[in-house]
């Protein structure tokens, strides 16, 4: 019987990740739900099983996070962590020797730099895009539609890509007109996916990456580190290698 259990939930624009963890720091269990414009009901009803599941008395602590983690926290009754603090902290746990931190979900993203001191880490340096959600998550669901694909789907189809082609990353209609183009010359879809998953790493590094070193090794994790399209563009956008570029076992909680 498990006795003392901490659970951490991030509240996102399109998802609420939950993650339980023993005294130890060993993650139990992970979650990911998409909200689907209901945050405090997904993230109540989460932290409700999860009592169920473990007893009220064993919960010791529970932690929310991200965009809507702040209004959320008072109803749930949970402590309420910033996003960046957290993915630091999380990084300090796990995989302390990494430098840089990507972190893409589905409205936002962040590159965040820590340092050691001291034994622990702190954060160096961090930026975050504007409110524009293009080059991010919900940016390669809109594209995925368009192609009448899942985003798993779309993920693992643009590994197939040996040339992927030019695609607009900074606006989603430009990124439709040249998806436009690109069908009515015939270019496979798969070219077409791998093509705009370049376009999402490259407009990171052009934008929030904007004169910036990316101190190795880099870490890589959100949400939309489970495409693996993404994850083989930045890898090569910002021309890492293996022991360079870490993604997390689990980078989305």
């Amino acid at each position: 019987m498990i006795k003392s259990v901490y659970v951490g939930i991030d509240i996102g624009s399109v998802s609420a990740n939950t993650v339980v963890l023993d005294e130890h720091r060993n993650i139990l269990e992970e979650h990911y739900t998409r909200t689907k414009g209901e945050p405090i009901e997904v993230a109540w009803t989460l932290l409700s099983e999860i009592i169920i599941k473990y007893g009220m008395d064993a919960v010791k602590l529970v932690a929310a996070t991200g965009s809507g983690g702040k209004l959320i926290a008072p109803i749930i009754g949970a402590s309420f962590t910033n996003e960046v603090i957290a993915q630091a902290k999380a990084i300090e746990a796990y995989h302390p020797d990494v430098r840089t931190i990507i972190e893409m979900g589905g409205q936002d993203a962040k590159l965040i730099f820590v340092e050691p001191e001291g034994g622990r880490i702190r954060i160096e340096d961090f930026q975050m895009n504007s409110v524009c959600a293009a080059g991010t998550g919900s940016f390669l669901d809109q594209q995925a539609y368009r192609l009448g694909l899942t985003i798993e789907e779309f993920g693992s189809l643009a590994l197939k890509s040996k040339h992927p082609p030019r695609v607009a990353g900074r606006c989603s209609v430009f990124a439709k007109s040249d998806m436009i183009h690109l069908q009515q010359i015939a270019t496979p879809d798969y070219d077409i996916v791998a093509g705009l998953c370049y376009a999402v790493a490259r407009n990171f590094k052009a934008t929030i990456g904007r004169g910036k070193e990316f101190l190795r090794p880099v870490a890589f994790q959100g949400g939309v580190a489970a495409n693996l399209g993404v994850r083989k563009a930045f890898k090569e956008v910002l021309e890492l290698s293996d022991s360079e570029y870490i993604v997390p076992a689990h980078y989305a909680s």
